[in-house]
């Protein structure tokens, strides 16, 4: 009886041992490819995102700018920029509607009419299109695109004081993935209300 109970352990043991060497284990990864859920939720704390709150029809005719991000969450590239357009909410959410695309959603082949997202969607992400409050284009990017970028064409289109006059945000980590843009601690005895951002 001992006898099989060694040999029943053993196949055991060699069966679980085929199966991990055969398996791959799934890790989160912000620097490959690979779908881990909603990049949004996952590498930018944000996953209020996704689904979009507002169609872009609705969103060109508000008096509201509108952030158009498409987007897949298997794509490195996607994964990195999530953070970025995570912030530029912080900022400017109150006054943008921000409408997340994952391009995996869209129909293939169909036609779109040019009130509708995928209308302008050129087969590369992340692709982000910025309409001002009038609903006209303003900017469009393929690619990351670094925050003060995309920051300047908010800036033009609200007509806010540039970078270079307005209180510098200096980004604080927040964990190892996400920051948040604070003002600079005074130095005692100064005051920095005098250059706020408008």
């Amino acid at each position: 009886m001992e006898q099989k109970m060694k040999q029943v352990w053993g196949w055991l043991g060699l069966v679980l041992l085929l199966w991990g060497l055969w398996t791959t284990p799934s890790w989160a990864g912000l620097q490959d490819d690979r779908y881990d859920g909603n990049i949004f939720a996952l590498y930018a704390g944000n996953g209020s995102l996704v689904p979009p709150k507002v169609t872009l029809e609705k969103s060109r005719q508000s008096d509201r700018a509108t952030l158009l991000l498409f987007y897949v969450n298997d794509s490195r590239d996607c994964k990195q920029f999530a953070s970025t357009i995570s912030r530029l909410q912080g900022s400017y959410g109150r006054v943008t509607d921000f409408i997340a695309i994952d391009v995996d959603a869209l129909p293939f082949g169909a036609q779109f009419a040019s009130n509708e997202a995928g209308y302008y969607y050129k087969g590369r992400v992340p692709q982000t299109l910025i309409f001002d409050r009038q609903g006209q284009l303003r900017q469009e990017f393929i690619g990351t695109v670094p925050f003060e970028t995309l920051d300047d064409t908010f800036r033009e289109i609200f007509d806010l004081l540039p970078r270079s006059q307005s209180l510098e945000l200096r980004p604080r980590p927040v964990n190892e993935i996400n920051v948040e843009l604070v003002p600079p601690t005074p130095p005692k005895g100064e005051n920095l209300s005098k250059g706020a951002v408008q």
